[in-house]
């Protein structure tokens, strides 16, 4: 893609561009520029264009985007449609409009949800001792703080939980009571849950909300230690796993391989 110009943009639904002022604002922005980079911080998805402007993505719960070539049907709830200049099309489908895309100048790129992100998860992960000191004073549950983003970038509800249970952290202990060798074993699992994820194909549910950009489903469900299984016994210890709801969020651990004690 790099390389390539967007030559026409369609916009199919508001809410996928809600962080613009208009429609109007993104087809301008959009229409006619180069891309020359194309990168991810975190869950973002970010295109850098010529005439100092970046397209900014984010699937939210069930976005995703398909490369097609006319006249290849187009599916229910394709919010945003790009032309290339070689004809092919990238799709973005996203059925409960979580996801967003968003054309910003350079100024308000700087002021964007992702000037905010931590280090990314995957990509640039911090050392032990850097989240330890990010670490110091948060009082919120673990689980919590590593959804926030402003911490680690890149961990969803899935692999957070994954992540926790891999480490034998129970998802409620405060981020700042985390050990030395808390931390370590914390950011290892995070490399070793989210290598899995990616060799899979991430993560696609009963609900077929995530697919690969070529329609396939993501093979790493059947891989999942604790979530989406609540009363199933432990794959380690055989004990049962329980749910509980963190910030609002559905949480999935093991009571004896993540004890508090």
């Amino acid at each position: 893609m790099i390389g390539r110009t967007l030559t026409r943009i369609a916009i199919n639904h508001d809410r996928t561009v809600r962080y613009n002022a208009s429609r109007a604002e993104v087809v301008s922005r959009l229409t006619g520029r180069k891309v020359k980079a194309v990168g991810r911080h975190g869950k973002f998805l970010v295109l850098g264009l010529d005439h100092g402007y970046t397209m900014v993505a984010h699937l939210g719960m069930s976005g995703r985007f398909s490369v097609a070539v006319p006249p290849e049907v187009m599916i229910k709830h394709t919010h945003l449609v790009a032309v290339l200049d070689d004809g092919s099309e990238i799709r973005f489908i996203d059925p409960r409009t979580f996801g967003f895309i968003a054309a910003y100048d350079e100024d308000e790129l700087i002021s964007s949800a992702i000037a905010r992100l931590g280090p990314d998860a995957w990509d640039d992960p911090p050392g032990a001792v850097r989240l330890s000191s990010s670490l110091e004073g948060r009082s919120a549950p673990i689980k919590a703080l590593l959804l926030d983003q402003g911490l680690l970038a890149g961990l969803g509800n899935i692999y957070a939980d994954e992540t926790l249970h891999l480490a034998g952290i129970h998802p409620l202990v405060p981020g700042e009571d985390l050990t030395e060798d808390e931390i370590t074993t914390l950011l290892e699992s995070v490399a070793a849950i989210l290598g899995a994820a990616i060799d899979a194909g991430g993560t696609t549910l009963d609900d077929l909300a995530y697919l690969l950009p070529d329609g396939q489903a993501g093979e790493n469900l059947n891989d999942l230690g604790v979530y989406g299984r609540e009363n199933q016994p432990c794959g380690t210890c055989g004990t049962p796993i329980e749910r509980i709801v963190v910030r609002s969020r559905s949480t999935h651990f093991c009571p004896k391989c993540q004890s508090r004690d």
